[in-house]
């Protein structure tokens, strides 16, 4: 967390909006998608969606397989305090609908449902199908829960190991991957490139935290070098990789 809180003035010292972007892909992607004021029909469900979870007082034990958490302390917790530490954010969430949207995703990934924040904001465009993996079952149930509450049938949750279930995908490619699971250098990476089979040109992979810690900063600027990427979007919190073989291969840092 401190690693985080040190990062941002350097990066919003370098970052940018629309107007320092000259890629006619990433230009529009800003300008249509990361500032798209338009308030969608899917937001008052993922509103509703998290104001029942960040209410829920159930305590639930909690299994964490990856880096331990930096806000707590006990295994034992509030499913309303995992959605406010762990849980992605309103701002994010409307983000991440609206990239699904953008892109008009149809097979989606997600490693870390955690209470099921992002999979509701991927999932509540329906024509996506998303197999979200959780390594936790007291929170997996929890997620699931609110997913038949709200009808999002459209998720089809699994419960294991990341490096174990990654090979049971059942899409023969991938639109899109939200790796939001554990945060260290070695899984970062180990994700990344367990996932690389099931890309197309245009797939997007979105990791979490990129700032979280120096390993994670690290994994980060290797993937930004990896010769299948060639473009990358830097928005602090969330890392953006695009695969497209006719793109000049850049890198942005972008305020969102």
């Amino acid at each position: 967390m401190n690693h985080l809180i040190k990062s941002y003035p350097n990066f919003w010292w370098k970052s940018s909006n629309q107007h320092g972007v000259h890629s006619p892909f990433v230009y529009r992607l800003v300008c249509l998608c990361f500032y798209d004021k338009e308030n969608y029909s899917s937001y008052p469900i993922l509103k509703e969606f998290r104001k029942e979870i960040l209410t829920n007082q159930q305590q639930i034990k909690v299994k964490d397989l990856g880096a331990d958490s930096q806000v707590f302390q006990e295994d034992q917790r509030k499913v309303a305090d995992i959605a406010k530490n762990a849980g992605t954010t309103w701002k994010r969430s409307k983000f991440l609908n609206r990239l699904t949207r953008y892109f008009q995703i149809k097979t989606a990934v997600e490693l870390g449902t955690s209470v099921g924040i992002g999979a509701a904001s991927i999932a509540c465009n329906n024509q996506v199908k998303l197999l979200s993996i959780e390594g936790c079952p007291q929170t997996a149930a929890v997620a699931q829960s609110y997913f038949k509450k709200y009808d999002l049938s459209n998720i089809q949750l699994r419960v294991g190991d990341f490096k174990e279930e990654i090979p049971k995908i059942p899409f023969e490619k991938i639109d899109m991957a939200f790796i939001d699971g554990h945060h260290s250098k070695e899984a970062m990476l180990r994700y990344f490139e367990a996932l690389l089979p099931l890309i197309h040109n245009e797939t997007l992979f979105i990791f979490d935290d990129i700032y979280w810690s120096v390993g994670m900063q690290e994994a980060w600027e290797e993937i930004k070098k990896h010769p299948q990427v060639k473009v990358t979007i830097d928005t602090f919190y969330w890392g953006l990789v695009f695969f497209r073989k006719e793109q000049v291969k850049e890198n942005f840092k972008i305020r969102l």
